[in-house]
């Protein structure tokens, strides 16, 4: 399979990957939904229940990119002001169409900022998402902690990840589909057959769901546990800060 591209620094990576999403924004969610079968909105939902929002609560998704995760939040808790933040102002103008709605309008707000310095106070969520983004941060467990900063005591985290599958018969089958026929497919959809090779290989060296979890235990995340979804092709976490 090819190699992911060799990053000089952190801020190497972080600027490719960038462009990379600016440059798949337009077909992004196709994408999505056709690399799961359109399982994504099945775990967006789970992801959404998992928050755990109370009553006008106040919630962040990070690396939003198109708001996906955010629009789920949104439906599954009317009362809710939700934030959504992503470092590609392309995935965001993207997503935008789907606030326009005055009563989503109104309780959801889309804003370019960066993962690792989110630009909240301490304490400011009830819960905070993210979906898919792990792989491209450069600093996970910065990612989480900064995660830990904004949300309030009591308050969850919810990450959904995909992950490798351990069954050897469909691991296998897992990388054929992921590595051969990912990439072709982004490439005939999105014209990005480079983006949808890096995306498929940036699973190969990243975490496992057991490595995932203690991360965000070793930040200060508490009663961690995650479940894996799809034969393990997909795994949701969940950890909650400590009062």
């Amino acid at each position: 399979m090819p190699d992911i591209p060799a990053f000089a620094d952190k801020a190497a990576k972080a600027a490719y990957v960038g462009r990379m999403f600016d440059r798949i924004a337009p077909r992004y969610d196709l994408m999505n939904h056709l690399m799961t079968g359109g399982r994504d909105r099945a775990w967006r939902r789970q992801v959404a229940r998992l928050t755990a929002l109370p009553p006008g609560g106040r919630v962040l998704d990070v690396a939003t990119g198109t708001g996906d995760i955010a629009l789920t939040l949104a439906r599954c808790y009317p009362g809710a002001q939700v934030a959504g933040i992503d470092f590609s102002l392309e995935m965001i103008q993207a997503g935008r169409s789907k606030f326009t709605a005055p009563d989503l309008g109104e309780r959801v707000v889309m804003m370019a900022g960066d993962a690792l310095r989110l630009p909240f106070p301490n304490d400011s969520f009830d819960a905070a998402a993210t979906g898919f983004a792990l792989r491209n941060v450069t600093d996970i467990p910065l990612a989480f902690a900064e995660m830990l900063r904004v949300v309030r005591p009591g308050g969850r985290v919810v990450c959904l990840e995909i992950s490798r599958p351990t069954l050897p018969f469909f691991r296998s089958l897992f990388g054929f589909y992921f590595y051969r026929l990912v990439p072709w497919i982004g490439g005939l959809v999105s014209g990005q057959k480079e983006a949808y090779t890096y995306l498929p290989n940036s699973l190969t060296d990243f975490l496992t769901p057991q490595e995932i979890k203690t991360v965000m235990e070793s930040v200060g995340w508490r009663e961690v546990r995650y479940w894996r979804l799809m034969l393990g092709t997909v795994a949701i976490h969940l950890g909650v800060k400590g009062a």
